[in-house]
């Protein structure tokens, strides 16, 4: 495996597509093993890959958070965000946050939804005088609560390649997403205090109850899909379909804001987000093949066994390594990759496995908020006109406070599991 690996990476720095870029190297063990393998099993593994029903889930949340934007659910979540925090200092950026923690019932996409701040709020914030780097992180950051509140389709790749309950990671992540906003929420506060809120003072309470009241049918999305789920109504693949219902069902009957050209554009976008990343799921079964033939798990367990005992030391390890590799890769090919070499270790240490997943799919979606091919930064720089060199120096501290949650969440796992040992 060590030959894959070093041709996977110098074929990203090559800027292939990471796509091709795993096919590619993965082929490279069947090559170096021809005696024992056959060369027509790399046509079967793409195709065997994507017979897993439980994947069904990932389309069909890529497709249903794209229907949620467009179904005019976005635009009531905004209000409410302001409603809710526009009187406090440092307003629009304490909406940003809360917007983000909102919409993770709704999109649970990072990149759309710094996508979609930068635009709508951004402007604001630089007329108000944030700076543009801030400005910019806040946004980017932010957004990283949107991954981690269900549904995410991180979390159900993570539950689907090492057999974890989707439902269990669901029910971890609105507390994992929950801690997140909180600790943003905070370290806003002490950053923004200087700008002047959006409303001089607290709105009326009705004002407020009729805001929420608009939004209520995206509020109360990712608690029916942890029910039904937790209760056997659906399976992760069923709750997708669910899902696609539901906002369909809320976005023409209740909100009746999908039209026939809106819905047309969102099946257009919805086929190129999923062919992406299906294509990069498939592919990874090449790539992973050969790791349980060279018992690459084992050799790594007995390696890190030799450097230390503590699972704390082995976490932070992990997570040092995780934050590298999302630099450089896709957040979703470090969790079809790592995941089965990862997920063994973490067992043999005690670690719980829902908590290493929820810490596992926040450290690679980072990745998307840092240099140097961070996606959701290029977005919000472009987007805002942000200098390169403004974003990485303003990025810092919102990094470590990502990475401050992570130590919580090492030292007191009980943060993640308190509703899943409630619920399960």
């Amino acid at each position: 495996m060590f030959l894959v690996f070093i041709v996977f990476i110098a074929l990203l720095f090559m800027s292939v597509p990471v796509g091709f870029s795993v096919l590619i190297a993965g082929t490279m063990f069947f090559f170096q093993h021809s005696a024992d393998t056959l060369l027509t099993t790399i046509v079967q593994l793409p195709i065997t890959q994507t017979q897993n029903v439980n994947l069904l889930a990932v389309p069909l949340f890529i497709f249903a958070g794209n229907l949620m934007n467009c179904s005019g659910i976005t635009e009531r979540l905004i209000k409410l965000a302001m409603a809710l925090t526009g009187h406090w200092r440092g307003g629009l950026a304490q909406v940003s946050v809360v917007l983000s923690t909102l919409m993770g019932g709704v999109s649970g996409s990072a990149n759309a939804d710094a996508a979609m701040e930068a635009r709508i709020l951004g402007p604001d914030m630089l007329k108000q005088g944030y700076p543009r780097g801030y400005t910019s992180c806040v946004i980017a950051f932010t957004s990283l609560i949107t991954a981690t509140i269900p549904p995410g389709v991180s979390m159900v790749m993570y539950g689907t390649v090492g057999s974890i309950s989707v439902g269990q990671l669901f029910t971890a992540g609105i507390t994992v997403g929950l801690l997140m906003m909180v600790l943003y929420m905070v370290f806003v506060a002490i950053t923004a205090r200087k700008y002047r809120p959006v409303y001089e003072k607290r709105l009326p309470v009705r004002e407020v109850l009729k805001t929420a009241r608009e939004s209520v049918w995206a509020a109360v999305f990712p608690v029916m899909l942890i029910v039904g789920i937790r209760f056997g109504l659906f399976t992760p693949s069923e709750v997708g379909a669910f899902a696609c219902l539901y906002a369909f069902i809320v976005g023409t009957l209740f909100y009746k804001e999908i039209t026939l050209a809106k819905l047309i554009k969102t099946f257009e976008q919805s086929v190129v987000d999923i062919g992406a990343i299906m294509f990069m799921i498939s592919m990874s079964a090449v790539f992973g093949y050969g790791i349980p033939i060279d018992k690459l798990p084992q050799r790594i367990t007995l390696l890190i066994a030799g450097l230390t005992s503590s699972p704390y030391m082995v976490m932070m390890l992990i997570i040092l390594f995780l934050v590298i590799a999302g630099m450089f890769m896709e957040g979703s090919i470090i969790i079809l990759l790592t995941t089965p070499i990862l997920l063994p270790l973490t067992l043999s240490y005690g670690i719980d496995p829902v908590v290493f997943g929820l810490i596992l799919c926040t450290v690679v979606t980072l990745g998307n908020m840092t240099p140097p091919v961070g996606l959701a930064m290029y977005t919000v720089c472009g987007i805002l006109d942000c200098p390169l060199e403004e974003y990485v120096k303003a990025c810092i501290p919102f990094v470590l406070v990502v990475l401050i949650e992570e130590a919580l969440l090492i030292f007191f796992p009980e943060i993640a599991t308190v509703l899943v040992r409630l619920l399960y």
